[in-house]
């Protein structure tokens, strides 16, 4: 996979506001419970104004459960739509993926304290999995088009494509967690970009290797 681009000023700047966030909310709440610590006191704690606040997250609930691998920017996801039809759309799929993870503002500290309330507050774990699903289609939706880009014969609604690109989907969001999984092991000692990197390296050498057989 390709080398990570260095991050811009302001896009530190911003990593920096949301992990100041994200620290803020999960340190109250973990001091106080849930019920007892408001977006005032984040924001006031996190040494910013309630309406960045809400720039960076919709609720107090969001601020915890923090921003997972996301969806990449406009650009990257062009690119990976517009990819060579002789690339590989797994391998593409995970470039955007650990790309989007390079503006992930999360470290030990507060992946620590988001394991505790997690286990505390379970609304938490449901909210996490309902990002994970919407994010999941969102993908789904990004590969049937890098297939139509490919062949433009396909039907948005052809159901051999659909299904397609649900497997390519899934196959890159098991990839992704394990990557993840092995960065939370580690105690966030590494970045996540570069866990799922290996991730998808690791996918592709099981590929080759099947493919030899």
């Amino acid at each position: 996979m390709t080398a990570p681009v260095p991050l811009g000023l302001r896009e530190r700047k911003r990593i920096a506001t949301s992990r100041a966030i994200q620290l803020a909310a999960l340190t109250l709440v973990n001091e106080r419970g849930l019920d007892n610590v408001t977006i005032d006191d984040i924001a006031v704690a996190a040494d910013v104004s309630p309406r960045t606040f809400f720039n960076y997250f919709a609720s107090k609930d969001a601020a915890i459960v923090g921003d997972g691998p996301g969806l990449a920017d406009e650009e990257a996801q062009a690119r990976f739509v517009q990819a060579s039809a002789d690339g590989d759309v797994l391998v593409d799929l995970g470039e955007m993926i650990a790309t989007s993870a390079e503006h992930i503002s999360m470290d030990a500290d507060a992946l620590r304290l988001r394991k505790v309330l997690h286990k505390k507050y379970p609304q938490l774990s449901a909210l996490f999995m309902t990002g994970r699903r919407q994010l999941e289609e969102q993908l789904a939706a990004l590969v049937l088009r890098r297939l139509q880009a490919d062949d433009p014969l396909i039907e948005t609604d052809d159901p051999a494509a659909v299904s397609q690109a649900r497997l390519i989907t899934f196959v890159g969001v098991a990839a992704t967690r394990h990557g993840w999984a092995g960065w939370a092991d580690s105690g966030a000692a590494t970045s996540l970009s570069e866990n799922i990197r290996h991730a998808f390296d690791q996918l592709q050498l099981l590929r080759l290797s099947a493919g030899a057989k």
